[in-house]
């Protein structure tokens, strides 16, 4: 008698095909072919990414994690630009008042 692929073939399923890549941390590192299935590392040096996969490319963009360099890059700009745009206001302002006559 042949085994097929119900609850007889459940108890032969012992043998891991993918473990934890260290690179993503996915349970997606093929040990034989020794690549991930989720990042394509081993095969790539580039994260492994595809268009119809909106969500997955949603899941591990930009934001989605620390951020421990662009996070204080972000603050930098923005005071750079609240800065700059007080500035703007306050020479606006005076040419307000130089066009008024009163300066």
């Amino acid at each position: 008698m042949t085994v097929g692929k119900g609850t007889a073939a459940a108890g032969k399923r012992h043998h891991k095909s993918h473990i934890t890549c260290n690179r993503c941390g996915e349970r997606a590192w093929h040990i034989k072919k020794g690549r991930c299935a989720s990042c394509g590392g081993g095969a790539s040096p580039k994260l492994r990414k595809y268009n119809w996969a909106a969500k997955a490319l949603r899941r591990r963009t930009t934001g989605t994690g620390r951020m421990r360099h662009l996070k204080v890059v972000q603050k930098e700009y923005a005071g750079i630009k609240k800065h700059q745009t007080a500035h703007a206001n306050k020479v606006s302002a005076i040419h307000a008042k130089i066009l008024k006559g009163k300066l």
